[in-house]
């Protein structure tokens, strides 16, 4: 029945993040989602299953990420838009093409993060990024 080792480690979930992005021409931008993914899994630890996917022009796709998260023995895919407004794309493009990608995967659970939007951590990377650019550093501290 379902009291073995084997089926217990079946019935384990365990989550991925997949972090989705427009995608570009540059190879320099798509550059950065792989970056940011790397950060993500070295905060998460190592045995967290991070991966980047582009939404269109570039690889891997939305469903190449999906595929490579459940290789990884994923039973829940978090998609985040790492995007900031729930736009166009974020209501109406990534749901479609999670749930196209999700079809190929039964019994994986998928869930939509919210873009970054006005995160207070947006927030202060604004700041910080704009205090940066100022030559004399802070303005708040004269």
């Amino acid at each position: 029945m379902g009291n073995s080792k084997a089926d217990a480690g079946q019935s384990r979930e365990r989550r991925a993040v997949l972090l989705v992005d427009h995608g570009s021409r540059h190879a320099r931008a798509n550059a950065l989602l792989d970056e940011v993914a790397t950060l993500v899994k070295q905060r998460l630890g190592a045995e967290s299953i991070v991966e980047g996917a582009h939404m269109e022009i570039a690889e891997p796709t939305i469903a190449q990420g999906v595929a490579r998260c459940v290789e990884q023995g994923a039973t829940t895919v978090v998609a985040h838009p790492f995007m900031l407004a729930p736009g166009r794309h974020v209501t109406e493009d990534l749901p479609r093409l999670i749930a196209e990608a999700a079809s190929a995967h039964e019994g994986v659970v998928f869930a939509l993060a919210a873009p970054l939007g006005s995160h207070a951590g947006v927030i202060d990377a604004v700041i910080e990024r704009c205090q940066a650019a100022l030559p004399e550093g802070d303005p708040r501290e004269r």
